[in-house]
C-alpha cells in the first residue's frame, strides 16, 4: 500500500512547539501540505544557502516541489543523495558528504537541512555537528519515526559494525519542519513502524494518550488528517518536554529508550536488513521489556495484554526472529551504549504511562523472556 495523493482539504495545523534548552532552544512547527510556509519558516536560518542531504527514493517522490518551495522562499540550495536504509548509516556515507561541502567550498555559516527519514537525519545532523567544528542543522522529516522521534533532540551519529549509534554527536537543530502531507506517499511497513514509537510515547509517559490511541490507531494509521496529527503533535511534544528536562540523557531522557536495548541487539545481528525497520524492532523490544518487568512482577498481566494488542493493531510483530540465537542477542545488548559500569540498564514499565529504570535484571530473567519470545521459524521484521 502506497498512498501518493495529497490530502483533499488542509487541516488546521497546531501551533508550534518550543524544546526549551536557552539558547540552543528551537520550535517544532506543524504543517498539513504547505511547502511554502515550511520552506519560509526555514529561511531565516540560511543566510548563504542550503546543503540538504536526502536520498533518491524520498527525493523521487518530494524533492522537486522541496526544492521550488526553497527557490521561492529565497533559498539558494545544494543537494547530496545518501543511500537508502540503515546499512548507509556509516562514517563512509559521512565522508562522502564531507568531500562535496568540501568541494563546495561550504563554509560555517553553512546550513545543512535533513530531508528524509531517520537515517537521513541521524547522518545529516552529524556530518553538520562535525563539519567546522559544527554548522547550522535543519529537521525537515518526511517519515513517521522522524517527525515523531529522530528529528527531535539533538541526537546525530552513524553505527559501527560492532554496534547500533556508537559514533555521534549531540547536535540540536535550529528548527524541526514538520509536515504531515509527505507522509501520505508512504508505504504500510513504513508507517507502521513508525507508529511503534508513537505508541512507546504513550507507555512511558502518557497513559490518556496510550488509551486515545486504542481507540483511535487504525484511524490515525489510515493517515485520516485529525487522528495523524493528533498522534504525531502529541508524540512530539512528549519527546519535547523530556528533552527540555534532560538534554544530554542524565536521566529522564533515558526513558525514550524503552525498548530500544533488545531493538538495537535484534537491528544489529540482523545486519540491519531492508526488510526490517527500526520501528519493528522497537515493537519486539517494547514487548521484551514488558515482558521482564512482568517476570519482575513490576507490570500487571493486563498492562502486558493491553500493550501486546495495541501493537498487532498496529500490524507490528511481537516476536524475535527465531533465527537469532538467545546467547547471541545477549551478547548483542552487552555492547549497547546504555551499558554503565558493565551493568545493563532497562527502561522497564510498571504502568501504561510510567517507567522507572533498572540495572539490576538478572541475566537468567533476559534469557528466559528471550526463548519465550523468539519464533519457531525464522521471520522477517
Amino acid at each position: 500500500m502506497t498512498m501518493n495523493n495529497l490530502a483533499p482539504s488542509r487541516l488546521k495545523a497546531p501551533l508550534p512547539l518550543r524544546v526549551e534548552l536557552g539558547e540552543r532552544g528551537y520550535d517544532i512547527r506543524f504543517h498539513d501540505n504547505e511547502p511554502g510556509e515550511a520552506a519560509r519558516a526555514i529561511n531565516e536560518f540560511c543566510p548563504e544557502g542550503a546543503f540538504v542531504v536526502s536520498n533518491e527514493t524520498i527525493w523521487r517522490l518530494h524533492g522537486g516541489a522541496f526544492m521550488t518551495a526553497l527557490r521561492e522562499a529565497g533559498i539558494s540550495a545544494s543537494v547530496a543523495m545518501a543511500g537508502d536504509g540503515e546499512r548507509f548509516k556509516t562514517l563512509d556515507s559521512a565522508a562522502k558528504l564531507y568531500n562535496e561541502l568540501i568541494r563546495g567550498r561550504f563554509g560555517r555559516r553553512t546550513c545543512v537541512i535533513a530531508f528524509g527519514g531517520g537515517v537521513v537525519g541521524d547522518l545529516a545532523g552529524f556530518v553538520a555537528a562535525t563539519f567546522m567544528r559544527g554548522v547550522t542543522f535543519i529537521q525537515v522529516p518526511t517519515t513517521v519515526i522522524a517527525m515523531v522521534d529522530s528529528s527531535i533532540g539533538g541526537k546525530t551519529g552513524v553505527d559501527h559494525p560492532m554496534g547500533k549509534n556508537l559514533i555521534g554527536a549531540f547536535h540540536q537543530p535550529r528548527l524541526v519542519v514538520i509536515d504531515v502531507a509527505r507522509l501520505r506517499s508512504l508505504d504500510a511497513h513504513n508507517i507502521r513502524g513508525g507508529f511503534a514509537e508513537v505508541i512507546k510515547c504513550g507507555v512511558i509517559d502518557d497513559a490518556d494518550f496510550f488509551g486515545v490511541l486504542e481507540t483511535e490507531i487504525e484511524n490515525a494509521m489510515a493517515l485520516e488528517p485529525a487522528p495523524l496529527m493528533r498522534a504525531v503533535h502529541r508524540s512530539c511534544e512528549i519527546k519535547a518536554r523530556i528533552v527540555s528536562a534532560d538534554e544530554r540523557e542524565g536521566g529522564l531522557r533515558a526513558t525514550l529508550n524503552y525498548g530500544h536495548t533488545f531493538a538495537h541487539a535484534i537491528e544489529s545481528l540482523s545486519g540491519y536488513a531492508e526488510t526490517q525497520f527500526h520501528g519493528q524492532a522497537v515493537a519486539i523490544g517494547m514487548i521484551a521489556a514488558a515482558e521482564v518487568a512482568g517476570e519482575m512482577g513490576l507490570f500487571s498481566a493486563e498492562n502486558r495484554q493491553r500493550l501486546r494488542a495495541l501493537i498487532r493493531r498496529a500490524g507490528l510483530p511481537d516476536r524475535i526472529p527465531g533465527n537469532l540465537e538467545p546467547s547471541a542477542i545477549v551478547r548483542a545488548m552487552k555492547t549497547d551504549k546504555k551499558v554503565v559500569g558493565g551493568r545493563q540498564r532497562f527502561v522497564l514499565p510498571v504502568a501504561i504511562g510510567k517507567t522507572i529504570i533498572r540495572d539490576d535484571v538478572p541475566e537468567a530473567v533476559i534469557e528466559r523472556v528471550i526463548a519465550r519470545m523468539r519464533e519457531e521459524q525464522s521471520v522477517h521484521i
